[in-house]
């Protein structure tokens, strides 16, 4: 398989493993769909880290397969591309990207579905496609323009320049640049600590965020506002609660 799912201490690893470079070809984007899906829906999966091994993340869509697309084919197949990573965005819990070497092109279109970017310090990342008289197709002109804002996306978008990860983390398109061994070491270890988090009032903190920019402020704040109130129906705030009043703030075990 060229993306595999592994799960250990509630934090799931989807794994693109496509050597060398980890191309995204039609095959990839469909498991990377099923195995998102797939965490999204297991209860013993509460984090998610998305990585691509120790020497590269993604280098892109598989170049040769799409020279032979026509217009038709593209249009027929757009939308299942976006499909995929826009599953990968919507899974309801913390996802991390763990960067190594480069996050080109779809890499980096799939690095900007999580929720946190933790790249190594040998790391590139860009989006060439304007290089082959295309745009980003993965979702690059609209996620990357709301984390980093408009102007600073249009100048990667425009000049399909590589950044490395000391400009990455000053635009704002990494969170954290760390020694390249330990990447994933890192990003399991975020992961982990929001596994042991209160599961629902994540996924209400992660779709109240997501949802609210893509509206209006009022629309934000109703969005808002029926989680937060929602999430006085649980058992986690039950505990949150009570072990705040009993022993202090930080000390609650959520089930």
């Amino acid at each position: 398989m060229t993306v595999n799912l592994e799960v250990a201490d509630r934090v799931g690893t989807i794994r693109l493993d496509r050597p060398p470079m980890n191309a995204l070809d039609i095959a990839t984007q469909d498991r990377l769909r099923e195995l998102a899906a797939e965490a999204a829906g297991r209860d013993d999966v509460r984090a998610v880290v998305i990585w691509g091994g120790e020497k590269v993340f993604a280098a892109g869509a598989d170049i040769k397969e799409m020279q032979a697309m026509d217009h038709p084919a593209m249009v027929a197949r757009s939308k299942h591309l976006q499909d995929a990573f826009t599953a990968v965005a919507r899974i309801p819990k913390p996802v991390v990207a763990a960067i190594n070497g480069y996050a080109l092109g779809g890499g980096c279109e799939l690095a900007l579905c999580a929720d946190f970017r933790i790249a190594a310090d040998n790391a590139k990342l860009g989006q060439p496609e304007i290089l082959l008289g295309l745009i980003p197709g993965a979702g690059g002109t609209q996620r990357l323009a709301r984390l980093v804002g408009p102007s600073k996306a249009k100048d990667l978008i425009f000049t399909g320049r590589h950044v490395k990860a000391d400009e990455a983390l000053a635009l704002g398109l990494v969170d954290r640049v760390v020694p390249a061994a330990e990447v994933y070491e890192q990003a399991h270890a975020w992961a982990a600590r929001l596994a042991a988090g209160p599961a629902m009032a994540l996924r209400a903190a992660k779709e109240s965020v997501d949802a609210g920019l893509e509206t209006d402020i009022d629309t934000g704040l109703a969005i808002e506002r029926n989680w937060f109130a929602g999430l006085f129906a649980t058992e986690d705030r039950e505990t949150g609660m009570r072990s705040f009043v009993e022993e202090g703030p930080g000390k609650a075990t959520f089930r």
